[in-house]
């Protein structure tokens, strides 16, 4: 996993020259703070450092007009008077005589990590930078920001690396998976640039092939607490860029006060459905409201779209303590965010800073996004797995909304069209002063409750195995990364004798053999020293019964069982909440009870990703499973990119504890692609986004209607 992280001191030079109560929170510290809390974890050391740059000014005439540039270039030589009056012309922004200079550097640095990304030297990164971005506007500073930096990054991922497509072929992809960069040339010029020197280890670049290729498709993931209106504005009639953003709205009493940041407002001419808003009406949002949104809104949409490239707008004033945003999702939501964004596009995904203005929260939700980018798991989520009201509703505003535009949303079921949206002026909302008694009452229960979460993850730091692989014979063949360890070891003899006796199929022996790896695989993952594992067995059926029984009585509370294929619920099980049985296969849709679910076998993409995202996934979070196990049995018949997806999704809900168990096939690839996607590697591609048949989409509506009243997660609109 090769991970850059961009950043430079100069970015910290700006401040603000005079009293200003709305502009003083964004301030240097905001940088300082997170890279110390990077490099007191080791996360900035495990990172790729890449050198940053300037923007040139054709680089900012991507998004911004000349005349914009130059009067941003003529602040340099003003004195305090004359910035505070250019200052005033514009909506909370304030200019230093080094402005220009950082602003240049946020830009270059978010362009140097785009180049890095799409011409194959790291997966992914972070652009840590100041100023943000997402507010400014074509001729515009608005809202702190100054230049756009994700959407000239946008720009400049179309035009420069859109022209001729590459395979490049990764080490230890062994032919399973190849990450496609745009490319127009790739000399070792173009690398030396973002500091690497020469072609990163594996490069190799395919034979050039010209063609009038379709403009790059981009998904920007806005998650900051206000409106990225200026992102909206500049790619509004543009299908090429998909723009999703949350924002904290209260029905247009909050700041930008724009009716067009409303969930009907989804772009114009040929972008109409690439733009899509969803408002946060209330404060006090968690973790459930923006998981909730991700799973009902955000990805099935971005499956159907397909991107090539994921920019995050990353700002972090949505976490918890934040006085802009009032909001309560901790620091480990934004991993959880970040591990559900890797899925797409080859793992492509670029997180760039925009606001969080409370440093502990801002500087620990940093972390948590760089250790998702790295490939760490997770930690579970913390809080109830319960969306609010509110929530529900602006999720079923949005899906209405855009409906007509995504046929994902459309086959998991309609909604009541939502009452045009009103945006008053009457009662905006202030801002909280960092002085005043609101601002100090926020602060001091997020500062408990982080301090809390620090705590949590030094009890249960992250295992010094992150996956292990057991195999009933060697295989050479899997092409596993050098850091996945190939375990031989096996439980004694005498325990594995003892739970072989449940099932006459674990007598034989391959299979006995096969069982006290699991055994022994399954013990490191209880004990913490191994995070996740996949095994390999001849009887899938029998080795999840033991293996969901051992987790049992050891030190799992509840465990949740993905059953793919011919595997049935033991009989003798007791259904008492400790486990959660989802059994998907070639029958028909079944609620047995609130603990054991029955589906049929997706028949097409659309059908797989509406059975994972919409009822799979929300079941697994609203159960909070201690461990996973994952079990593709005989005649299991997912495609081997099905089954990757899905256990890369697995990882999330129980902060990335999973065992998946394979029946063995001689010539079967897949254990190694499990092990590789456990390990933080992006699943391969599903392919061109299809349909469901009407059978499906009535199988999973009729599941959620039993199954909504116990599992919250799976609501999509608020009850009646």
């Amino acid at each position: 996993m090769r991970t850059a992280l961009v950043y430079h001191e100069d970015m910290t030079a700006a401040r603000l020259l005079w009293e200003d109560p709305e502009c003083e929170i964004e301030r240097p510290e905001r940088l300082t703070a997170a890279l110390r809390r990077l490099q007191q974890g080791g996360l900035e050391q495990r990172c790729l450092q890449l050198a940053p740059r300037e923007a040139s000014e054709a680089e900012l005439g991507l998004v911004h007009s000349p005349e914009y540039v130059s009067l941003l270039r003529g602040t340099q030589a003003l004195d305090t008077q004359e910035l505070r009056a250019l200052s005033g012309q514009y909506d909370a922004v304030y200019f230093h005589p080094s402005t220009f200079h950082c602003a240049r550097l946020a830009v270059g640095a978010t362009l140097q990590l785009v180049d890095a990304v799409l011409m194959g030297a790291v997966h992914n990164g972070l652009a840590l930078v100041r100023p943000p971005g997402h507010h400014s506007q074509r001729a515009a500073a608005n809202g702190f920001c100054v230049f756009n930096n994700v959407a000239i990054a946008a720009r400049h991922a179309q035009q420069k690396h859109g022209l001729q497509r590459c395979v490049l072929g990764l080490p230890g992809a062994r032919g399973w998976r190849k990450v496609v960069a745009e490319v127009a040339e790739t000399p070792a010029s173009a690398l030396s640039h973002l500091g690497l020197g020469s072609r990163p280890q594996g490069w190799r670049p395919c034979p050039s092939v010209s063609s009038a290729l379709p403009v790059p498709r981009i998904l920007i993931v806005d998650w900051d607490v206000h409106h990225g209106q200026g992102i909206q504005y500049i790619f509004e009639d543009d299908p090429s860029v998909l723009y999703f953003s949350w924002h904290r709205y209260e029905h247009g009493r909050f700041w930008p006060y724009l009716r067009e940041s409303d969930a009907d407002a989804v772009g114009q001419g040929k972008g109409r459905g690439f733009t899509v808003n969803l408002p946060w009406n209330q404060v006090g949002m968690g973790n459930a409201d923006y998981l909730a949104a991700f799973l009902h809104v955000l990805l099935p949409v971005a499956f159907e779209f397909d991107p090539e490239l994921v920019l995050v707008s990353a700002g972090f004033d949505s976490a918890i303590g934040d006085p802009e945003g009032q909001m309560q999702a901790t620091p480990e939501c934004f991993g959880h965010l970040t591990q559900l964004l890797q899925v797409l596009a080859g793992g492509r995904v670029c997180a760039v800073l925009e606001g969080g203005y409370h440093l502990e929260s801002l500087s620990q939700s940093v972390c948590m996004v760089v250790r998702a980018l790295l490939g760490d798991p997770a930690p579970p989520l913390s809080g109830p797995m319960e969306p609010h009201r509110s929530a529900l509703e602006s999720i079923q505003s949005v899906r209405t909304a855009q409906a007509p535009h995504w046929t994902s949303l459309r086959q998991q079921g309609s909604a009541p069209t939502p009452r045009p949206g009103t945006c008053s002026a009457d009662g905006r909302t202030s801002p909280v002063s960092p002085g005043g008694p609101t601002f100090k009452a926020v602060e001091a229960q997020a500062s408990a409750v982080l301090s809390s979460l620090l705590g949590q993850l030094h009890l249960h730091p992250t295992p010094p195995v992150r996956t292990a692989v057991t195999l009933t014979a060697p295989d050479a063949a899997l092409g596993l990364p050098p850091a996945v360890l190939h375990q031989e070891g096996s439980a004694p003899q005498e325990e594995t004798r003892a739970w072989a006796r449940l099932h006459e199929a674990l007598a034989q022996d391959t299979a006995f053999t096969a069982l006290g790896k699991v055994l022994h695989l399954l013990k490191g993952i209880l004990d913490g020293q191994v995070s996740s594992g996949v095994a390999m067995t001849p009887a899938a059926a029998a080795t999840l019964d033991v293996a969901l029984r051992c987790s049992l009585s050891h030190r799992a509370q509840r465990v949740l069982c993905v059953a793919v294929g011919q595997l049935d619920w033991p009989p003798d099980l007791a259904n008492d909440g400790r486990t959660l049985w989802l059994d998907i296969r070639g029958k028909e849709a079944a609620a047995l009870s609130p603990f054991h679910v029955s589906m049929p076998l997706p028949g097409t993409t659309g059908a797989f990703l509406s059975c994972v995202l919409a009822l799979v996934l929300p079941l697994a979070y609203g159960f909070r499973p201690d461990l996973v196990l994952m079990a593709l049995g005989p005649a299991q018949g997912l495609q081997e990119p099905q089954a990757a997806l899905l256990a890369a999704l697995l990882r999330g809900p129980a902060g990335g504890r999973v065992l998946v168990l394979v029946e063995q096939e001689p010539t079967s690839q897949l254990a190694g692609i499990l092990a590789r996607v456990l390990h933080g590697d992006a699943p391969p591609s599903l392919g061109p986004f299809s349909t469901a048949p009407p059978e499906d989409t009535q199988a999973l509506l009729y599941l959620r209607g039993q199954l909504e009243a116990q599992w919250k997660m799976l609501q999509v609109a608020a009850p009646s």
